[in-house]
């Protein structure tokens, strides 16, 4: 059994190529819809308030269900729930349109659309992440992540771009709607995926689902490890990034100033995941902590300066480093954990991980008020730092290879 990747070309054309396409056309849906539906909601509401609450609406079931979700994507078919999912959100996407083509715009029918959306993303996210696997060789997991990655950040730029252009010329509603059709595609992509590609079905009740999912991830001391750390790094950036940087940067060079950093940012991610398809990081999970340090200089940039253009620079670098911490820990997840449980450990891990960002993003205002806005960021800036270097005291994280298994003493 050969250990060396699939070249790019054959592996685009096996089924994993058409999940590539698929997760493409939904990441591109997903990226407009960002902006399409703020865009949307206030040329139709006219009031900020009306946006809080619809986003709030989409959240918050997402991670109220995050976890019941991970378990129904390792006990039934993930083609099966990436199919539904996308063909639901397509149907949450047209009803959101027609309201808008035809001017019957509602508060209470767009949260209740909006909770829908946010059901099916607790279901989607869990079956995605846990679907590579099945259509890889476990040699091929970091190029089909990179590959992923690559399509993701792609998306990212372009995708907000064209829900505004289609939101200033057409109006919200049309913009909506072109959401919903690339769902559509992506479901249709989806069908190709063999139906093969499912774990084996499950007896147990869905609560021992749950349960035995906890005691997988608990077990894994590894993974412990990682999404704690993952979790602090989250509330010592997101809060300080989205809001302090925000307000620190457009105040010294406007609202343009803050969108170049952005897009410079979208770029270093871009750029590395193209890289990363070539690059086989041997310890990931050692290499994305070191790596991921540079996520950290943009924060310190902010703290130090403020200035648009220092800011962006060290934003590229720190999209370079981020993206390889995430392709590290996400090939290494997939690799090291059972497929049967997969979806449920990452559902652990992504809620766990992510549970402090509203934390984070309360908690700065008052900090900055208190003691200074680039203070408050260039101490989270030295502390995420530190915060990517703390897993590395673990030898169990040192030392997990790519294939999933801790590297041996003589090694």
């Amino acid at each position: 059994m050969t250990s060396v990747p699939t070249p790019t070309k054959r592996l685009l054309k096996g089924r994993f190529g058409w999940f590539f396409v698929g997760r493409t056309v939904d990441l591109a849906g997903s990226s407009m819809t960002t902006v399409a539906l703020a865009l949307s909601v206030l040329q139709a509401s006219g009031r900020a308030a009306d946006l809080g609450i619809v986003l709030a609406a989409n959240m918050i079931p997402t991670l109220v269900l995050l976890l019941l979700g991970g378990a129904v994507a390792d006990r039934v078919s993930r083609r099966t729930v990436l199919l539904l999912s996308n063909l639901c959100t397509a149907a949450v996407m047209t009803t959101m349109a027609v309201l808008l083509i035809t001017d019957r715009y509602h508060l209470v029918a767009f949260v209740g659309l909006a909770l829908v959306g946010g059901v099916v993303n607790a279901f989607s996210q869990p079956a995605l992440r846990g679907i590579v696997p099945e259509l890889v060789e476990r040699q091929d997991l970091q190029r089909a992540n990179a590959l992923l990655a690559s399509s993701q950040n792609t998306v990212r730029i372009i995708g907000p771009m064209i829900a505004s252009v289609l939101v200033a010329t057409v109006g919200g509603g049309w913009a909506l709607a072109a959401d919903a059709a690339s769902y559509l595609l992506a479901a249709a992509a989806f069908t190709r995926i063999p139906a093969e590609s499912r774990p084996p079905a499950a007896r147990e009740p869905l609560w021992h689902d749950l349960l035995d999912g906890w005691a997988t991830f608990r077990s894994m001391r590894w993974v412990v490890i990682m999404t704690i750390s993952f979790a602090l790094v989250n509330a010592a950036n997101v809060g300080p990034w989205n809001v302090l940087g925000a307000q620190v940067v457009s105040g010294n060079d406007g609202a343009m100033g803050w969108g170049t950093v952005q897009t410079v940012r979208a770029i270093g991610l871009l750029v590395m995941s193209v890289v990363a398809v070539k690059v086989v990081l041997r310890r990931p999970l050692r290499d994305g902590a070191v790596w991921g340090t540079l996520a950290g200089l943009p924060l310190l940039a902010v703290g130090l300066t403020g200035n648009a253009w220092i800011v962006s620079a060290a934003a590229f670098v720190g999209g370079l480093g981020l993206t390889v911490a995430s392709i590290g820990w996400e090939t290494t997840l997939q690799a090291a954990v059972p497929a049967e449980s997969l979806s449920r450990v990452a559902a652990y891990d992504e809620l766990l991980s992510f549970v402090a960002i509203p934390l984070s993003q309360l908690a700065v205002g008052p900090l900055a008020a208190a003691y200074g806005a680039r203070e408050v960021v260039l101490a989270c800036g030295v502390a995420y730092i530190a915060l990517c270097l703390l897993p590395l005291l673990s030898r169990e994280v040192r030392a997990m290879r790519a294939e999933g298994q801790p590297a041996t003493p003589a090694s």
